[in-house]
């Protein structure tokens, strides 16, 4: 048959139907979903849950989606699967500039003179929670060999996590389409990317300098303890928080400050406050918060409302 014909004896195949998401079924998956990722599905979020399950139901040749929650049940490879549908995962390099002027301005000026008064090492530990794909992890990565060089005596590594396995597998490969790189300054657009050619033409690439200080896992921010080795000197744990319902808000919140550093930092994203949280951690700056470097003052829970939450129960 020649390009462009159609047989006459071909039949028509019309897209299957997406089968319908009954309030039964959606309250299952919001259950779910929250218990196994902190992820809370308000009903706004239903129209959402059905365009991005019904893909995995297609891939199954499922007919509905209470034989595909029974599927997840069963099959914890599909738990992951499902929850990469869910995650929904948005950055790009430099997102949110205030928090990056801050460590040139505050954080970064700290922690040289502390080296070289002898007060740290030149180790430093940072580690980006809910990372995507990727991007902020290698803006911090560029921010702190810029400033830390190894010549200089520093190490350094970064490690970003996720829930989603998908987008880790896009992080780790450190390939970005080329218009990612317009929050990229120039300067380290030379030092720190390459941009394509030929076949990869239109994309860019972290050079092996900064995969050398890069490491990703993937990791649940709802399951405490965390699979990765403490103490971290900043933690980014940003624009996550707000898909958590409050008292698992509370709960990361401890558990991030448990593995900062003595005086370590945390930067939340710009939606999201500690006010009327905690008291352990110190207010820098909008959205950035200091661990104390006092032991005593570090002891205990972190969390104001867990203590208030206690006291009620008692």
């Amino acid at each position: 048959m020649a390009f462009g014909e159609m047989s006459g004896h071909s039949p028509f195949v019309s897209p299957k139907p997406i089968p319908d998401l009954v309030a039964e079924e959606f309250h299952l998956f919001q259950a779910l979903v929250v218990r196994e990722s902190g992820i809370h599905l308000g009903a706004k979020n239903r129209a959402m849950l059905v365009s991005r399950l019904w893909r995995r139901l297609r891939a199954l040749e499922l007919n509905s989606f209470s034989s595909y929650y029974r599927r997840v049940k069963a099959d914890p490879q599909e738990m992951v699967l499902m929850l990469d549908c869910i995650c929904t995962n948005e950055t790009h390099f430099f997102r949110e500039p205030a928090a990056f002027d801050c460590l040139r301005a505050r954080v970064f000026p700290e922690w040289i003179a502390d080296a070289e008064a002898g007060k740290r090492s030149r180790t430093l530990r940072v580690w980006s929670a809910a990372c995507s794909t990727g991007e902020e992890v290698y803006s911090l990565a560029m921010s702190l060999l810029t400033h830390f060089p190894p010549s200089a005596g520093w190490d350094i590594e970064v490690l970003g996590t996720d829930l989603s396995t998908k987008v880790l597998a896009h992080a780790s490969a450190g390939v970005w389409p080329v218009e990612k790189i317009s929050g990229v300054p120039v300067e380290y657009q030379r030092r720190f990317l390459l941009k394509g050619f030929g076949p990869d033409k239109g994309k860019i690439k972290a050079m092996d300098e900064l995969r050398q200080v890069v490491r990703f896992q993937r990791l649940n921010l709802t399951r405490q303890p965390y699979a990765v080795n403490a103490p971290f000197d900043l933690i980014f744990c940003r624009n996550v928080l707000i898909y958590f319902q409050w008292e698992t808000k509370i709960k990361v919140v401890d558990s991030l400050g448990k593995y900062l550093a003595p005086g370590g930092y945390l930067f939340l994203g710009h939606a999201e406050s500690l006010h009327g949280f905690t008291d352990k951690l110190q207010f820098v700056a909008p959205r950035v918060f200091r661990a104390s470097r006092d032991p005593l003052a570090r002891a205990g829970a972190l969390c104001i409302l867990q203590r208030r939450d206690q006291a009620f129960r008692d």
